[in-house]
């Protein structure tokens, strides 16, 4: 906002060009556009600073701390060095059983597909009994505005699940009205009886959506929850009811987000091997060792009443996460599904994943703070056990910490390389992966 209607007014205000001052509207508008374009220099200098700022702590970090490497005592180093092969190897070590536990989920969820493959694609639950569906689609319309109206598109046709048990709802918000596309989007409503449009006022976030959402009075039993850029599978609606249906004791249930975009780039094709980690084996390996499930952002759905009581923070920079652990926090139960199955696209430049990866970053931390209490704090309702309570501390805390401890190991590394620069490419491999005699058994056996 311009600070100019703040400034006083000069005695020459009211003068003319004509008076004997000197002074006159001309120069007011001068000072004013003056003033003006100072201030547009201002907020992209503001701008500027907010993107930049970040990167250069990183990169000072990364200096600093192999800095401080770099002078410490052979001894001090030997200490560091044990203690993050530790650390990687709980880490390595709780990945690897993950994965193991999510066998079982895996095996079940592929015998689960080729029954229903198998059976013409028929479900146990008739059509007619199915939960009422409210399918939300979240957007920032600036950001999205050149694939809304295609993902709507399919999420009206290619989803399949009962006409008279869905229905496909667009929350999105815009600093500035968009063109004939708001026209567009609003115009869909009469080709599909089944679509909702919302331009939610004074929205600027998808807490903001969606807790409007929420106030609507609606008689859905389920409440899907998806980013603009997804593409469900056509049966994703269907399994995630199926499951409610099966298990009444169901609040949440977590789909599994697959990257489609992989021969786009290099960024795409590793980002869509971590999420084939996270998704398929880690989030449901976890949920077999601790005995709970999260809440992840997109492809969840919520029974109806229980996301109306959470509602979303829009203070939270990872509101999702948040919800999920608020969940938890009240004993409810959230699982996780991999036949619920959808389609995203992953960053294909840098900066598009260094600003997702920042804002993962810093909203994980914010979350971790506020929920650290969950690890010693009893549910309204039950008990936590102790895996449960180890589950927690490992989630926000520990795994936390890791990462901090992997730059760290990395700078320790890179101070290696520094101090003893080696000559050959085996002194390299040395150097980095057998500095000590320990440094070979932790590496075979993680």
């Amino acid at each position: 906002m311009s600070f100019l209607k703040h400034l006083p007014l000069p005695r020459w205000h009211n003068s003319t060009p004509g008076d004997d001052n000197g002074y006159g509207m001309s120069r007011v508008a001068a000072i004013k556009r003056s003033f003006s374009a100072l201030d547009r220099l201002m907020s992209r200098f503001s701008n500027w600073l907010i993107d930049w700022t970040p990167v250069t702590l990183v990169v000072t970090y990364y200096i600093v701390s192999t800095a401080i490497y770099v002078f410490c005592s052979y001894q001090q180093i030997t200490v560091f060095y044990f203690f993050y092969m530790c650390t990687n190897f709980y880490i390595a070590m709780t990945c690897v059983v993950e994965a193991f536990l999510a066998m079982t989920p895996i095996r079940e969820a592929r015998k689960e597909a080729f029954r229903i493959e198998g059976n013409g694609r028929r479900f146990p639950t008739p059509d007619e009994e199915l939960p009422m569906l409210d399918l939300i689609i979240v957007a920032y319309l600036p950001n999205e505005k050149d694939i809304v109206k295609d993902q709507l598109h399919y999420a009206l046709d290619e989803l399949v699940y009962p006409r008279n048990r869905i229905r496909v709802n667009l929350l999105y918000n815009s600093p500035m009205p968009i063109e004939p596309l708001e026209t567009e989007l609003h115009a869909m409503t009469k080709q599909y009886h089944v679509l909702r449009v919302v331009k939610v006022p004074n929205s600027k976030s998808k807490a903001d959506n969606l807790n409007h959402f929420l106030t609507l009075n609606t008689n859905a039993e389920i409440i899907s929850i998806f980013d603009c850029d997804h593409f469900p599978h056509p049966h994703n609606p269907r399994w995630a009811a199926e499951r409610f249906v099966a298990d009444p004791t169901v609040d949440i249930v977590q789909g599994r987000c697959v990257v489609y975009n992989t021969d786009e780039s290099f960024y795409a094709k590793m980002i869509a091997i971590e999420f084939d980690k996270i998704y398929a084996t880690s989030h449901p390996g976890r949920s077999r060792m601790y005995g709970f499930g999260l809440f992840c952002g997109s492809n969840g759905y919520w029974r109806a009443g229980v996301l109306r009581q959470i509602k979303m923070d829009g203070s939270m920079l990872t509101e999702d996460i948040d919800s999920g652990l608020r969940a938890y926090a009240q004993n409810k139960k959230a699982v996780h599904d991999l036949n619920v199955i959808s389609y995203e696209m992953a960053p294909n430049h840098f900066a598009a994943f260094w600003n997702q990866r920042l804002r993962w970053a810093q909203g994980w931390t914010q979350a971790s703070y506020r929920h650290m209490p969950l690890v010693w704090n009893q549910p309204p309702s039950g008990r936590r056990g102790l895996d449960q309570r180890f589950g927690v501390l490992s989630l926000l805390l520990i795994r936390e910490i890791s990462y901090y401890l992997v730059t760290q190991h990395t700078c320790l590394i890179i101070s290696f390389i520094i101090t003893h620069f080696p000559k050959s490419s085996s002194q390299l491999v040395d150097l980095i992966f057998f500095q000590y005699p320990m440094a070979t058994w932790f590496l075979f056996s993680t």
